[in-house]
């Protein structure tokens, strides 16, 4: 249970940016799809233009993050010199691939349908560059667990991102509106231009990151520029299937929302155009990544634990309680959001245009549950060094992905897309846990995990039944079926909860 504990606490504090981070963006929602904010069309841009980023920031790292744990792990005094040789190699390609960006921003701009914008390109290209360049130091705060350091590095990064946001879209914009204090129109003409709206979304994010430079200055001192081909070989050949198997996944999860409007047959949702389709679209995947928050937490504690967890002789052992038990927490919460998106659409979603595809919310919580099962299942690739499984497994979820996506969005619309979606990752969690049965066997408790699954479905699907003339009877009876999981799950497990405090 100790072990179980430290994971526990480390993801607790990562967890804690990410929380909060989360949640800054879910309180984002309602300022960004509020009519005053935000039009429709416009946070379909959001939308679309940060599918594109979560892909290239993959691109920009390459897989040299895992290596980096992997290769540290297994030396006893070279930390140092992995990390002054991933850091060195990260910037160089960095430079490179902005670079490229810029000088290819009227093409791009020109594909993406925002001709004349090219700035966009020049705002994410420079967003991209810093996340990627300031990944190395988050990575080895990681590996020296410095998770209290980390998180308030990325608890700053979000306030000051939430703080500009709010300055931009709403003071400055009511202020030159003259709806308060227009004695200070003068003062912010200098940093307020009334012809940009969504731009103020992508300018405060880099705002926030460049901060970063100064928060992290202590640990990139600690970097020397250097290239040194003997320990980078080894650290690239690892490497490069994480980044191919890294790519396929973010390009799983982001393609609907990269080509959505491209694949969406014009008119297809009556009253809404294609880029307004993906605004709606993307605010109710918005909702849905709360599963991602707990995945990303988890897989921040997690990655360096697995790895130095892998020379102990109970390690499957513990890889299979921890896999069991992040499926019941996943169920748990698909459960409490699935039954209370009454609340959660007025909270969050002003506009009720969004409202429309809320119906999509549970499907994609539960391909989010599947993706974090695939993640505990993936460990057995990595700490065996046969990290190309990881790509073939997201290389074809990908092709499968693009071709389902392209099929069924002309008849089904986004629908078609979340049902793709839900697919592919039970697809990868199936390909990973028999493949890991072969090659590196752990007893995961599949069969207990089933039950409580179709168990969690079940009342799901009675709870989505409860309807009265009431609606706070609604709500209330509502969260019985959450209160018989937990009370189930709890007296099921009780024992081994209480064995292993001993």
């Amino acid at each position: 249970m100790g072990k179980f504990k430290q994971l526990a606490g480390e993801t607790a504090i990562y967890g804690l940016s990410s929380i909060i981070g989360k949640a800054i963006n879910f309180l984002l929602v309602p300022f960004y799809t509020s009519t005053s904010i935000l039009k429709v069309e416009e946070y379909g841009i959001v939308t679309e233009l940060y599918s594109y980023v979560a892909v290239l920031n993959v691109l920009y790292l390459y897989g040299l993050e895992t290596a980096y744990f992997r290769f540290t792990s297994k030396s006893s005094d070279g930390e140092k010199e992995i990390y002054s040789n991933v850091f060195s190699s990260i910037l160089v390609t960095t430079i490179l691939l902005t670079l490229l960006l810029v000088s290819s921003a009227t093409p791009i701009v020109n594909w993406l349908e925002f001709p004349g914008q090219e700035r966009y390109v020049y705002w994410f290209a420079a967003i991209i560059a810093i996340d990627s360049v300031m990944a190395v130091p988050f990575v080895k705060l990681r590996y020296e667990r410095k998770a209290k350091q980390f998180a308030s590095f990325k608890l700053i990064n979000i306030f000051l991102n939430l703080g500009l946001n709010l300055f931009f879209l709403y003071f400055c914009k009511n202020i030159w509106s003259g709806n308060f204090l227009p004695q200070l129109k003068g003062v912010i003409s200098y940093v307020y231009n009334p012809q940009y709206n969504v731009e103020y979304v992508f300018i405060s994010n880099l705002i926030a990151n460049a901060c970063y430079l100064l928060l992290l200055f202590g640990v990139l001192k600690k970097a020397r520029f250097v290239i040194n081909y003997q320990v980078l070989q080894p650290m690239l050949i690892y490497a490069f299937p994480l980044l191919l198997s890294q790519l396929a996944g973010n390009f799983n999860e982001m393609f609907s929302r990269m080509m959505l409007k491209k694949i969406l047959p014009d008119g297809f949702y009556t009253g809404f155009n294609n880029q307004e389709a993906l605004g709606i679209f993307g605010a109710c995947y918005k909702i849905s990544m709360i599963m991602t928050l707990a995945i990303q937490a988890f897989r921040y504690a997690a990655e360096p634990f697995f790895f130095r967890e892998s020379q102990s002789a109970e390690s499957k052992k513990t890889y299979a309680g921890i896999f069991l038990y992040f499926g019941i927490f996943g169920l748990f919460s698909v459960l409490v959001f699935s039954l209370n998106l009454d609340i959660i659409k007025l909270v969050f979603l002003r506009n009720e245009a969004y409202w429309t595809a809320l119906h999509i919310v549970p499907f994609l919580l539960l391909a989010s549950l599947f993706l974090g099962l695939y993640y505990n299942l993936s460990i057995w690739f990595k700490i065996s060094d046969k990290t190309y499984f990881g790509t073939i497994i997201s290389v074809s979820a990908a092709i499968l992905t693009v071709v389902f996506n392209y099929v069924l969005i002309p008849y089904f619309g986004y629908e078609g897309s979340v049902f793709t979606t839900v697919f592919v990752y039970v697809y990868m969690c199936v390909f990973a846990y028999l493949s890991g049965k072969k090659y590196y066997p752990i007893n995961y408790n599949i069969k207990k995990l089933s039950f409580y699954f179709l168990f969690a479905l079940v009342l799901l699907a009675i709870g989505w039944k409860i309807e009265t003339s009431s609606k706070m009877v609604t709500l209330l009876l509502k969260q019985v079926p959450i209160l018989i999981f937990v009370l189930v799950t709890y007296l099921s497990e009780w024992k081994k909860l209480k064995f292993s405090k001993n």
